[in-house]
């Protein structure tokens, strides 16, 4: 039964992902008549838990996010900030408009701001000295020195300020939202803010984008200025296949890390923040990491072209349209939450006639435990003419009987 111009929803729990392209026709297309009733989906809180206020993991191969809390939500990363700002000196250098070898001023304002005057994580650089590119970039990566960080900023735009908005326009570019950043270093802000989900992806074009470049996050210590800092990523050397990224500490923001690993082919990235302690952050990165590879999985729901249900159409020579899914949808879980996908196919009904094959007339809601949503389109997989002028008039003698 359809109403017109009414939503109408096909729901079913998914009692295993692997089994859906058997099993989700017959069930969408019997659960679509249940217009005057429709079931809500109600997504449950997700089998896999993490006591950082915000975290993501997130498969490189698909970009598929495999578990999300808050991950879209814009939080104040600390220097994991600088991820942005290396890759905007890996971008100069891949144009030839930094070099490795470049010898960069230290200005007051940089040693002031970032360096050992600063008290803030600095990599030791001396005021009107210069520095070179390579050099700057180890004082970033491993680090973490908020001197270095000015440093690059000024030769590549001529102030911080400039250089965040120029960070801020580029990372919008890349299709990183949620991005707003006010200085080159995760500097306290109100108005600094990143989501851990877009930071992960970031974290990914770096890896893609610049592999050569990339082997530095891996680098455990550096030496500059006769001073020895060690990299503060706690994954590095602890867990198998861990080569990056960055740790993150404000007042603010918590304890936080970006980090990546890659075995047996596969890589994936944490991002998280919020915790309390070093030691907690240490212990949290590994877990979750551990996680990454141990307990979670990419699952195929639909693939481009499935049939998953049917529409009622009005004045058309076909009562029916098929509904076919328009791309492929996979979805990140743990291992224990892929029961408890649900599925909704909604559409307004019924569907006027003519309909042309592709018209898209519908979409697949896929939640999933957490509250994470995904939708594609639905299309129609055939064309339905319009009925002939002796047709409609039937179908209103029909209508008019029934409302009688």
């Amino acid at each position: 039964m359809a109403i017109d111009g009414r939503p109408v929803r096909a729901h079913r729990p998914a009692p295993d992902p692997r089994r859906w392209r058997r099993s989700v026709l017959a069930r969408l297309i019997a659960l679509s008549l249940l217009v005057l009733f429709p079931l809500a989906a109600h997504a449950q809180d997700s089998a896999f838990e993490t006591r950082a206020s915000h975290a993501v993991i997130l498969d490189y191969e698909t970009g598929e996010i495999l578990y999300s809390k808050n991950g879209a939500e814009p939080m104040p990363p600390a220097s994991m900030s600088k991820l942005m700002t290396v890759y905007m000196a890996f971008e100069a250098i891949e144009e030839g408009r930094l070099s490795m070898d470049d010898e960069l001023p230290v200005s007051e304002t940089a040693w002031r701001r970032g360096g050992a005057a600063s008290g803030s994580s600095t990599m030791f650089l001396e005021p009107n000295s210069r520095a070179r590119v390579d050099d700057l970039l180890r004082g970033i990566i491993v680090q973490s020195g908020n001197d270095a960080c000015i440093v690059i900023a000024e030769a590549l735009e001529g102030t911080e300020e400039n250089f965040a908005d120029a960070m801020t326009d580029r990372a919008h570019e890349l299709g990183l939202d949620s991005a707003n950043f006010e200085n080159a270093t995760g500097w306290p802000d109100p108005d600094h803010r990143i989501s851990a989900a877009d930071l992960a992806r970031l974290a990914a074009i770096i890896i893609r984008d610049f592999p050569e470049l990339y082997d530095i996050y891996a680098e455990t210590e550096f030496a500059y200025n006769g001073i020895r800092q060690y990299n503060r990523n706690p994954l590095l050397g602890v867990v198998e296949g861990a080569d990056g990224l960055k740790t993150g500490h404000t007042t603010e923001s918590g304890y936080g890390l970006v980090g990546s690993a890659e075995r047996d082919g596969e890589r994936r990235i944490v991002v998280f923040n919020g915790m309390e302690s070093e030691r907690a952050r240490a212990d949290e990165a590994e877990r979750l990491m551990r996680a990454a590879f141990t307990e979670f999985e990419i699952y195929e729901i639909v693939s481009a072209g499935d049939i998953l249900a049917e529409a009622d159409v009005f004045l058309g020579v076909s009562p029916r349209v098929a509904l076919r899914a328009s791309r492929d949808l996979a979805v990140g879980l743990h291992r224990r939450d892929r029961d408890d996908i649900t599925a909704e196919v909604v559409y307004t009904a019924p569907v006027r006639a003519p309909v042309e094959e592709g018209q898209e007339i519908g979409r697949l809601v896929v939640t999933m435990p957490g509250g994470r949503v995904e939708e594609i389109p639905l299309e129609a997989a055939m064309a339905v003419p319009e009925k002939g002028a002796i047709g409609r008039a039937v179908a209103a003698l029909v209508q008019l009987i029934r409302g009688a």
